[in-house]
C-alpha cells in the first residue's frame, strides 16, 4: 500500500535538509581555510590582499576542455614546425637555450630558420647541434617597398626602424611560413603544430605541452602594447597561417578601416578579423636586449628583467645584470607601469629588475655563466673564441644536416663576423 503524500514528503524534506547542512559543514571550513591562507600569505608578502581567496578560486583549473593544452605523448607523435626568425644578435646566449628547451624537448620537431645576413650571422653555426633542420634561409637584406596601405595601417611610433622596420619583421615571419608550406608540399604531409619564436629569446625552462591548445592560437601575456604580445605564438597550421601572414594581411586591415597600428595591435587585428581565438599563457622566456631603457620605468616605460629572474617572463625584455630591484621595490615599480603596455607578471618573486639605462655592466659574462650553467656557458665561450676555420667547419656540418639550404657562401658568412687570425 502506497504512503500518503504527506507521509512521503516529510522524510524527503528532512533528508534534503540534512544534506544541505552537511554541505554547509563542508563549505564553511573550506572558506575559512581560504581566508586563513590569504591572511598568512599576505603577512609574508608585500601587503594585505583581502580578495586573495576569491583570486585563488578564480585561478583554480576550472578552464573549459577547449582551453586545456595537449599532453607530451600526443605531441611526440605529432609533426611540429619550429619557425625561428630574426637577426643573430646575442644568439650565443639565446640559441643554446632554444635548442635545449624547445628543439630537444620535442625531438620530432623540424627547425626553419629565416634570417638576414649581418656580422653576427656566424653565430648560427651553433645550430649544428639542433636535432632536425628542415630549412635554412640566410639572405642579403634589402629595403622593402612602402605603399599607401602600409602608411595608413601602420605607425612608425616606437619602432626603432620606422615602418620599414615593421615591414622587414613582418616579411621575416611570413617568409618562414612560406618555407614551411614549401617543405610540406615537397614531402606530401602537413604539420600539426607551428611554434614561432624569436632568435633573441632566452628560455630558462622547457616549453610546456599545455602551451599547445587545440583550435586556438597561444600568445604570452604582458608586453601587449595595446594589442597582443607577438614575441611568440603557437597554433595548428590553420591558426598559424593567419597569425604568420603579417605582410599579406595589411591590405585586409586597410580595407577594414584599421590605421595607426603598431606591431602588437596589427597582430591582434589579424586574429580578431579572421575569427581566430587566442589564449594567453605564461611562458619561460625573455627577449635579450642591448637597448637602453630609463630606470625606474614610467607608466609607458619598459621594465628590463634580470636574466636571473625565476619567471616565467613571457617575453619581457631582459639582460644579464646584477638585479637592483627585488621584492617590494618590484611591486612599487610594476604597479606604476601601464598594464596594457609593457607590463609583465611580477608577483611571488618571479621578477627582478635591471637598471638598463646604460650599456651592459662590466663582468656580465660571469653573471650569465652563473645563471645558465656550464653547458650553455660553454656555447657562449665557444663563439667568443671562434676562428674562421671553426666557423666554416660548423656551417658545413649544418648545411649537410639541412634538407633545404639557401645562403651566401659559408666563407662570406664567417669572414663578415670574424677577423682573420
Amino acid at each position: 500500500m502506497l504512503k500518503s503524500p504527506r507521509k512521503f514528503v516529510k522524510p524527503v524534506t528532512k533528508w534534503v535538509f540534512e544534506i544541505n547542512w552537511r554541505l554547509t559543514g563542508l563549505i564553511i571550513p573550506l572558506v575559512l581555510f581560504f581566508i586563513f591562507f590569504s591572511l598568512h600569505y599576505s603577512s609574508t608578502s608585500n601587503g594585505f590582499n583581502a580578495f586573495y581567496p576569491v583570486q585563488f578560486l578564480l585561478r583554480l583549473p576550472f578552464a573549459s576542455e577547449d582551453d586545456r593544452g595537449s599532453n607530451k605523448e600526443e605531441l611526440l607523435r605529432s609533426k611540429i614546425a619550429v619557425c625561428l626568425v630574426g637577426g643573430a644578435r646575442r644568439f650565443e646566449l639565446t640559441g643554446p637555450s632554444i635548442i635545449e628547451n624547445i628543439l630537444k624537448e620535442y625531438p620530432n620537431s623540424d627547425l626553419f630558420l629565416n634570417t638576414p645576413l649581418d656580422s653576427n650571422t656566424f653565430k648560427f653555426s651553433l645550430l649544428k647541434f639542433a636535432p632536425n633542420v628542415a630549412a635554412v634561409r640566410i639572405f642579403h637584406p634589402e629595403p622593402l617597398p612602402v605603399n599607401e596601405s602600409h602608411v595608413r595601417v601602420l605607425t612608425a611610433h616606437n619602432s626603432p626602424n620606422g615602418i620599414q622596420g615593421l615591414l622587414q619583421y613582418f616579411n621575416l615571419v611570413e617568409g618562414c611560413l612560406t618555407m614551411i608550406k614549401s617543405h610540406q608540399q615537397k614531402n606530401n604531409f602537413t604539420y600539426d603544430w607551428v611554434v614561432r619564436t624569436r632568435v633573441d629569446g632566452y628560455w630558462n625552462a622547457p616549453l610546456n605541452p599545455q602551451s599547445f591548445v587545440p583550435g586556438k592560437y597561444l600568445v604570452p601575456p604582458g608586453s601587449s602594447y595595446g594589442g597582443l604580445n607577438d614575441r611568440l605564438g603557437i597554433g595548428d597550421l590553420s591558426t598559424s597561417t593567419v597569425a604568420l601572414s603579417r605582410l599579406s594581411f595589411i591590405p585586409y586591415l586597410d580595407s577594414a578601416g584599421f590605421n595607426n597600428l603598431n606591431s602588437e595591435a596589427a597582430f591582434k587585428a589579424q586574429l580578431t578579423t579572421q575569427n581566430v581565438t587566442h589564449v594567453a599563457r605564461r611562458l619561460p622566456f625573455c627577449v635579450v636586449s642591448d637597448r637602453r631603457y630609463d630606470f625606474p620605468p614610467g607608466r609607458f616605460g619598459v621594465p628590463v628583467a634580470a636574466l636571473s629572474s625565476p619567471g616565467p617572463l613571457s617575453g619581457a625584455k631582459c639582460r644579464p645584470c646584477t638585479a637592483v630591484c627585488k621584492g617590494l621595490c618590484v611591486e612599487t615599480v610594476m604597479e606604476s607601469v601601464e598594464r596594457e603596455w609593457s607590463w609583465t607578471e611580477w608577483e611571488n618573486g618571479t621578477l627582478e629588475l635591471c637598471d638598463a639605462h646604460k650599456e651592459w655592466e662590466s663582468g656580465w659574462e660571469k653573471i650569465f655563466d652563473q645563471v645558465v650553467g656550464k653547458k650553455l656557458a660553454h656555447a657562449r665561450k665557444r663563439i667568443e673564441s671562434m676562428e674562421i676555420g671553426d666557423c666554416v667547419k660548423d656551417f658545413h656540418k649544418l648545411r649537410k644536416r639541412s634538407v633545404y639550404w639557401s645562403a651566401p657562401p659559408v666563407d662570406e658568412i664567417c669572414t663578415l663576423g670574424l677577423s682573420p687570425s
